[in-house]
């Protein structure tokens, strides 16, 4: 009996020695021969994200062999037709923080399994998998699809190892680019960059930074100029000039009040707005009055601020400056010079001279400078 405890106790003894070098071979970090890495792009306020690995051509015929043409069974999972995981390894994963559109169709915020349908002729069927978890195609379901999209593949210089990069970024878009040996393959992203950006603004309005007066006049100015509702925008910027959030009347909440009444055709209101601060303005604020003027259209109005600004502050900078704007924007560029040239006298430094200097120029050419 005691021989036999004993034989228990050496085979116990040996599986715990066995388990704990499995275990412990489970946890080890070893390099891949397809690195991992991630890419990111911020358009607007939001982002997208592009995680995968990154295999190597190493001498080895990529399309049509590496990467099979069509759909395919790969032998392994659940999937009889896959499309391939464009990368390697685990899923590649692409993550949208807002709602999107890819190549013009709507895709919503959340993170997909990235896969790519490669054709002989160039044509690639970009998709998007609701699953972004499974391992690579294998376990590939098309009902599970959120979207897809043709693009068309371009050839470009020589790409070692799988990479993504984004290009041709502006205020509202990017182009995600897969390039790998001598192929690219480009999706376009869009996102509504105004309607994420006041959706935002109103929620943070009812928080914190809903309790000074500089939010709601950038919320403000952001609406007038990002096409958002004029009403709400006017309801914002009141607020900071009468009534709360700390509120007091200053140049930029009157300029951008202004603005607001003259996109909603209220003209009058505007001039009147404007007109009101001027005895408090400061010259620089006289002159950026002027400028607001110009940018109503309102030419005469513009140049009687300029005026105003001259004879308060004779021959001090930048008033000369405002008279050859306001002249400018009435076509007389001869008195526009004029008031340019003195105006390049008494610049304050440098980078204005440039400027002045610049406008000049333009003038000569038969330019206006507004």
């Amino acid at each position: 009996m005691k021989q036999f405890n004993s034989a228990i106790l050496f085979i116990a003894l040996i599986f715990c020695a066995l388990s704990t070098e499995q275990s412990y071979a489970q946890l080890l970090d070893l390099p891949r021969a397809s690195q991992q890495a991630s890419v990111s792009q911020t358009v607007g306020i939001s982002k997208v994200y592009i995680h995968y690995s990154r295999p190597s051509v190493n001498g080895r015929e990529v399309w049509g062999k590496l990467v099979p043409y069509g759909m395919n069974n790969l032998g392994f999972g659940t999937s009889t037709e896959a499309p391939w995981r464009a990368g390697a390894n685990e899923n590649t994963v692409i993550k949208f923080t807002h709602d999107v559109t890819v190549e013009g169709q709507p895709l919503k915020a959340g993170k997909y399994g990235l896969h790519m349908m490669i054709n002989e002729d160039g044509r690639v069927t970009v998709i998007f998998s609701k699953n972004s978890t499974a391992w690579g195609s294998f376990f590939y379901d098309p009902s599970e699809d959120a979207l897809r999209v043709d693009v068309n593949s371009m050839s470009g210089p020589h790409v070692e190892q799988l990479t993504y990069e984004f290009v041709d970024v502006t205020a509202k878009s990017a182009t995600a680019v897969l390039k790998w040996e001598k192929k690219q393959i480009p999706f376009k992203i869009e996102f509504d960059v105004a309607d994420i950006v006041l959706t935002d603004i109103r929620k943070k309005l009812q928080d914190q930074p809903g309790f000074t007066r500089q939010t709601w006049e950038q919320a403000a100015n952001f609406s007038l100029n990002n096409n958002g509702d004029l009403n709400e925008a006017l309801t914002w910027i009141e607020g900071t000039i009468a009534g709360q959030f700390f509120s007091q009347p200053n140049f930029n909440n009157i300029n951008i009040k202004a603005q607001i009444l003259a996109k909603l055709d209220r003209k009058d209101e505007a001039v009147t707005t404007l007109e009101g601060f001027i005895p408090q303005a400061t010259i620089l604020e006289v002159h950026q009055i002027g400028r607001t003027f110009i940018g109503m259209g309102m030419t005469d109005k513009a140049l009687e601020v300029f005026k105003i600004n001259a004879e308060n502050h004779e021959d001090t900078w930048p008033v000369h400056y405002g008279m050859a704007r306001g002249y400018s924007a009435k076509g007389d560029y001869h008195k526009a010079l004029t008031h340019l040239r003195k105006a390049l006298e008494n610049a304050p430094n440098p980078a204005s001279k440039g400027r002045v200097q610049a406008n000049i120029d333009k003038l000569e050419r038969g330019e206006d400078i507004n």
